[in-house]
């Protein structure tokens, strides 16, 4: 397996010579150390609060790695080789730490581990998780006190779906490959026909541009051998297995809170070559713990026609009740899954005890659509959530499930309000390994950023269940950004929380008893940046709309020093103004660099203004986007007068750049500004007749308003790109809407119509970058496209046309 040196300096060994020959470079020593250093470990604690499960990761994988086989198929990709998702190496390593004590246990693991689809036991004594290997996958199981992990299922575990799950009596569910199913089906030389699609007429179908999907007879076949599994229950020990029910697609099989039924759901008729797996036929049906059929409890046909942001009618998120015995939950559209019914009542949730014969009993009644529930332990009440996608109000509700008394409301608030945001419950497992809100004397605990004019203060809180009253009992303070994990007291006088400050990295600490002490030292990852200065922002837009940036200077900077600038930004829709200037940032957070992110740029001398606002406020979601370009344009001025303002910025030496939506944003504001020197686009979107049917905020089609498609394209302005731009893309972009073929055809019409530009596609790549290669070398072109056109004192002259890529 080819890898890349870990550094320029300290290499395990020299690049590698296939990088060497396909063109790869490297960014300057000191980008390229801090990119192929290993990051901290991952933490999770375990449900009870006592352990710490420390997975060591590794650095970047190389494209290598990327580049093994891959089926894409039904909006999936998966290694045939493994049977499982297809995902590079990560945690290679494992270790338990007592929170009280702070002992740390090495866990023994086989060379080369690769670890995934960790699952803690509900009383926190075990923790299964499954390790790859050439051929297929195991399964391990942890015993927390001994430290110890051992292989229980030694190959044939099927994960594509499902992880495996902890069952009521502590046994353990497994997904795995149906015996004697045989070698995977070859692909035919003389195919067995044409692949053919109808559309019958009279009837809307309006998808999104998936990727990835099903496109003959063949994908199908080797789709049903992928994903075909049976459900298993094994001991912890692996002595003991028991097959239960019949070999088939199953997407979800979840035990009831009493462990005497399964709810069993699985891809059933027919498939489509228009829309992911999740649209397809399905089934869902309780069985005994034996696997025997009790009641079918839905049937959904081929979803391939739903409205833009609908849903399915009948029976939908069909649940088990968490702290009940045997009790299904699920919701039913009442406004025929089209969100563009005007109606006082969208959606119901009903209630469906055992046997799963009888009459549903209503629990909720929602004016807008239901969202899902979470469980509160000790009790059957539940926490509804339902969404308004006009208002963009979400709404708790107290729901009470045996009683039937009518819902209660608990908060109201519009999401993107983060100043009225009352935190998010903290949870542990049900014993029936479901997660439900914690509960103390009538209390649940919630924690949230804490979101302020003068940036995030995260807290610890508890709601009176009765009233609805919140009391503070502890609150982020000084010049430090600390987060609540979780509990380790039920009432919330201990718990760990994640620490860090601006010369501090990450780590954990354990409040206990009004003391504070770390459980962790991760080192810093990138020593040679101490000193970053990073402040948060605040100005106007000349329409009055207040923007805020998080702004970095170098460790170097002298007030009055002018820099060149990086504007990086990600446009997003608000209601109003008010919410759309709300910051949402600490400056007391350490500045942690990594993988392929602009602020590299801080090493080279420029400073950065970091997730700028480009907001796009409009009442009427709808219609929002009618102004959107005079907005981002009107945004980019502020933020650039904001630079020369502060005095670190001359309002010339300025580029601008984005990912995904914020590259559209990026070449609209070349197209349609001069503010910018030169741009940055990776992986966007930049013709919108290629996505007619909606995209990202936009809800009207193509041909409801083709000028409004044809006014948001960048590629219909595209002899107006007068300033350089560098596109970037994966070769294998698999989000929905962003094809690689947008950024071939944007360069060619730049090209075209005499812009200067240049197109960099990363093989192997998706929608975000992953192999170090892929990494180092965007980094590379990143910096030089920018010390090219926008570090220099002069603009520099243009030459006609366009570069081409590797050139």
């Amino acid at each position: 397996m080819l890898r890349l040196a870990v550094s320029l300096l300290a290499l395990s060994a020299p690049l590698s010579a296939a990088a060497q020959e396909t063109g790869y470079r490297l960014p300057p020593q000191q980008v390229a150390d801090i990119v192929t250093r290993a990051p901290a470990p991952s933490v999770s604690l375990s449900p009870d609060g006592g352990t710490m499960l420390l997975m060591e990761r590794e650095a970047l994988p190389p494209v290598s790695e990327l580049g093994k086989p891959m089926e894409r198929l039904a909006g999936m990709r998966l290694d045939a080789a493994t049977n499982d998702v297809f995902n590079p190496r990560n945690v290679v390593g494992l270790s338990l730490q007592d929170v009280e004590s702070g002992e740390v246990r090495k866990v023994s693991l086989p060379a080369e581990a690769d670890l995934s689809d960790f699952q803690w036991s509900p009383d926190g004594r075990y923790a299964a998780f499954s390790n790859t290997k050439a051929d297929g996958m195991s399964l391990y199981v942890l015993d927390v006190e001994r430290g110890r992990a051992r292989e229980v299922l030694k190959k044939d575990v099927n994960f594509i779906f499902q992880e495996p799950r902890w069952l009521p009596g502590g046994q353990l569910l497994v997904m795995m490959l149906p015996e004697g199913r045989g070698t995977m089906p070859e692909e035919p030389r003389t195919p067995r026909g044409p692949a053919i699609q109808v559309a019958a007429g009279g009837e809307e179908a309006q998808t999104r541009t998936y990727q990835d999907l099903l496109k003959n007879p063949y994908d199908e076949e080797v789709y049903r051998w992928l994903t075909t599994s049976q459900p298993v229950v094994i001991d912890p020990n692996g002595r003991r297995k028991t097959v239960i029910g019949e070999p088939r697609i199953y997407t979800s099989v979840a035990p009831s809170p009493d462990g005497e039924y399964f709810l069993m759901e699985w891809l059933d008729g027919e498939f489509s070559y228009q829309v992911p797996w999740y649209r397809f036929g399905s089934k869902s049906v309780v069985t005994d713990k034996r696997g025997r059929e009790v009641a079918v409890v839905a049937e959904q046909p081929l979803a391939d026609a739903l409205p833009v942001q609908g849903v399915v009618t009948g029976r939908r998120s069909l649940e088990w009740h968490p702290t009940l015995e045997a009790t299904l939950l699920f919701a039913e559209a009442q406004d025929g899954g089209d969100p563009r019914t005007e109606t006082d009542l969208r959606d119901i949730l009903y209630a469906l005890p055992a046997p799963f014969t009888g009459k549903p009993e209503e629990v909720a009644r929602f004016e807008d659509r239901y969202s899902g529930f979470l469980g509160i332990e000790g009790s059957d009440d539940l926490m509804a959530y339902d969404y308004d996608r006009d208002t963009r109000e979400i709404r708790i509700s107290l729901a009470d499930v045996e009683d039937g008394d009518e819902t209660q409301l608990v908060n109201i608030r519009n999401y993107q309000d983060a100043y009225a945001d009352i935190g998010t419950p903290l949870t542990t497992l049900s014993e029936g390994g479901y997660s439900v809100a914690k509960v103390t004397g009538g209390h649940v605990f919630l924690t949230g950023q804490g979101a302020s004019p003068d940036g995030n203060r995260p807290f610890l809180s508890r709601m009176n269940l009765e009233s609805f009253e919140t009391e503070e009992l502890w609150r982020n303070s000084g010049e430090s950004y600390e987060s609540v994990v979780d509990l380790v007291s039920e009432d919330g006088s201990s718990f760990v929380t994640y620490y860090e400050d601006p010369e501090t990295p990450g780590n954990y600490r354990l409040h206990e008893n009004g003391e504070a002490v770390f459980l962790t030292e991760f080192e810093d990852p990138h020593p040679e940046l101490t000193g970053l200065k990073r402040e948060l922002i605040s100005y106007e837009r000349e329409d009055g709309v207040q923007l805020n940036a998080t702004l970095y200077l170098p460790p170097d900077y002298e007030a009055g020093e002018k820099l060149p600038v990086v504007v990086w930004a990600y446009p997003f829709e608000y209601n109003d103004a008010g919410t759309a200037g709300q910051v949402r940032d600490s400056k007391y957070r350490f500045t942690r660099i990594g993988g392929y992110s602009h602020l590299f740029f801080l090493t080279q001398g420029y400073a950065v203004m970091d997730r700028t606002a480009m907001p796009v406020v409009g009442a009427d979601p709808e219609t929002v986007n009618d102004t959107f370009i005079e907005q981002i344009v009107a945004s980019a001025q502020a933020a650039v007068d904001e630079t020369v303002k502060r005095g670190f910025g001359d309002g010339e030496r300025v580029g601008v750049g984005g990912h995904s939506y914020g590259a559209f944003m990026t070449a609209h504001l070349l197209a349609q500004s001069d503010i910018f020197r030169a741009g940055i686009a990776r992986s966007g979107a930049y013709n919108r007749t290629l996505t007619p049917f909606g995209f990202q905020a936009e809800r009207r089609i193509f041909w409801d308003t083709p000028e409004t498609y044809y006014k948001l394209s960048p590629f219909m302005a595209a002899n107006k790109v007068n300033e350089p731009m560098l596109l970037i893309h994966g070769m294998k972009d698999n989000n929905s809407g962003t094809f690689p073929q947008q950024s071939e055809r944007m360069f060619a019409a730049v090209k075209g119509t005499g812009g200067t530009a240049k197109l960099v596609m990363l093989p192997h790549e998706s929608h975000g970058y992953r192999g170090q290669e892929s990494v180092l070398h965007t980094l590379a072109e990143m910096i030089e496209w920018f010390d090219t056109y926008v570090k220099p004192e002069e603009e520099v002259a243009q030459a006609g046309g366009a570069s081409g890529a590797g050139e």
